[in-house]
């Protein structure tokens, strides 16, 4: 094997370990570069502060970072597949353009950025990981804070190797600290990537403490272990062991966020804008210093809203609905009332100064931080990545699929849809309703919930894929919702989905470097 400076370079700059924090109620960042594995992990201070470094690097990053003003996160553009969301910028920022036309295949060179940063990113904080589950059990320390520490290395490995697998499809699978021997991995079976996964996660929930995240001082517990289980089950459609593992995260302290009011109290707001609510399994960590949420705070608005506020010199609606993806919604959903999830207007109290969105442009209420967008500049909340009511919708429809559609999972389904009801009706007036339905109608059902539960969270490409299934809104009737197989029909752009369109290509770089890579079918190999 020829080793060249640029492959010394590659390897070293991956098995280096990147990061020395201290601990505190936030996880602190001060980059430490020069301290290879092999001498780094000798204390338990050096241990965590390296299992720090993967809350905020790899997959969590590529779902809850907005480091950009023009795109949103790497999760972001996987919703523009479907053709029901657009960004304003999309002539600059192409990926979001060629995913929204499904033409990236003939683009391959032209976003082989992004695919450089999902694949890089993911497999650093992998490879941190596996330094960490290597060589963690060699260090003289409580057997406890030991095992912790090992169990969420084993939890961030899983989730980084889960966002990769459902990117690319097979890939490469390191478990162990990187070498020289290593430079050019083969691309292992997505089947033994789910499996190396389930086996993560089965260790580290025998582990984890049984406490919400919040509770667990923003530390993988046991439920964000099963919550990220029942996701990697249900992805993969083995619904009776999704159900399993979602009873275990709804039996757990978390909470549903209930209504105050429909207004400005509502749950939706609410998740808006408090941080540890009880329904949060699993959030990515932001605050005004040491960590702040970027630019998430401008995808409220489109770039009008420039004239409106001084904080931020742009605004841009990077992950937009078209208006055809809000029929999605029946007209008395609570979801789609103004400043719930989306809103039309928006009058600046300083300065009393108006934005309005352009017809067909909606912004997103969701995004909306007032604190940063009129005063500070700077975004604190946290990004939700799990919440409570996805479980709630795992569970149901787990169960509509494993056993038919019975009152318990009525009742789960029911309670998520009473939350967004303005009419009064009660769950057992929903409950009722749902048990009149086919087990097909059932889980179509649970679907369409997930469209209207997480419009703006990034869940809608995953569910795609996973069911296999297209959801067709209606463009006249409201709440109105068919699925249609996936492979063949047209997303809400006009394009046609093919086979191709369901990953995303290996990045031209990533083929130079290792030649032993093929390429997804479909996109260029230079």
């Amino acid at each position: 094997m020829r080793i060249t400076i640029k492959n010394i370079w590659q390897i070293l700059s991956i098995s280096t370990l990147l990061l020395s924090v201290s601990c505190s109620d936030f996880l602190d960042e001060n980059p430490k570069s020069t301290v290879s594995s092999g001498n780094y992990y000798q204390t338990e201070a050096q241990a965590e502060s390296n299992v720090n470094y993967l809350y905020r690097n790899g997959a969590s990053q590529r779902i809850a970072a907005a480091p950009s003003a023009y795109v949103g996160s790497h999760s972001s553009v996987m919703g523009m597949l479907t053709g029901y969301f657009t960004n304003s910028y999309e002539g600059q920022e192409v990926v979001c353009r060629y995913s929204r036309l499904l033409t990236r295949q003939d683009h391959t060179n032209e976003i082989s950025a992004n695919s450089d940063g999902m694949w890089d990113n993911c497999f650093k904080a992998i490879n941190v990981a596996n330094n960490a589950i290597v060589s963690i059990p060699g260090i003289d320390m409580d057997e406890g804070k030991r095992n912790q520490l090992v169990a969420e290395a084993k939890f961030f490995r899983a989730f980084n190797y889960f966002y990769l697998v459902k990117a690319f499809g097979d890939v490469p699978l390191l478990l162990e600290p990187s070498n020289l021997d290593e430079l050019y991995p083969e691309r292992a079976p997505s089947s033994s990537i789910y499996d190396q996964i389930v086996s993560d996660l089965q260790d580290a929930i025998e582990v984890l403490p049984e406490k919400t995240f919040a509770a667990n001082g923003h530390r993988i517990s046991k439920y964000v272990a099963a919550m990220l289980l029942t996701d990697v089950y249900f992805y993969t459609r083995d619904y009776a062991n999704a159900k399993t593992y979602a009873k275990m995260v709804i039996d757990s302290p978390h909470t549903l966020t209930t209504n105050d009011d429909l207004e400005g109290s509502s749950a939706y707001n609410k998740l808006r804008t408090i941080d540890d609510l009880n329904e949060v399994i699993y959030s990515q960590e932001y605050d005004a210093t040491i960590n702040d949420g970027g630019w998430w705070p401008t995808y409220a608005f489109t770039s009008s809203a420039t004239g409106v506020f001084s904080t931020y010199s742009i605004f841009e609606r990077v992950y937009g609905p078209v208006n055809r993806f809000l029929n999605v919604y029946e007209e008395d959903d609570l979801r789609i009332q103004p400043r719930q999830f989306f809103h039309w207007s928006y009058t600046n109290p300083t300065n009393n100064k108006t934005w309005t969105a352009p017809e067909g442009q909606a912004g997103c209420w969701y995004y909306f931080d007032e604190e940063a967008v009129l005063n500070t500049g700077r975004s604190t909340k946290d990004w939700n990545i799990y919440r409570l009511a996805e479980a709630y919708l795992d569970y149901a429809e787990s169960i509509a699929q494993t056993e038919g559609v019975t009152p318990e999972a009525a009742n789960y389904l029911a309670q998520i849809q009473v939350r967004a009801n303005t009419e009064g009706s009660s769950i057992a007036d929903i409950e009722s309703e749902l048990m009149m339905l086919s087990t097909q109608e059932f889980i179509e059902a649970c679907w369409t919930e997930r469209l209207r539960e997480f419009p703006l969270e990034f869940k809608i490409w995953d569910d795609c894929v996973r069911t296999m299934k297209f959801p067709q809104v209606s463009e006249s009737a409201k709440g109105e919702v068919t699925y249609v197989d996936l492979i063949g029909a047209q997303n809400a752009a006009g394009a046609t989905f093919k086979p191709t369109d369901l990953v995303f290509p290996i990045s031209l770089n990533e083929l130079q470097r290792n030649p032993n890579l093929t390429q997804n079918e479909g996109y260029q190999s230079r």
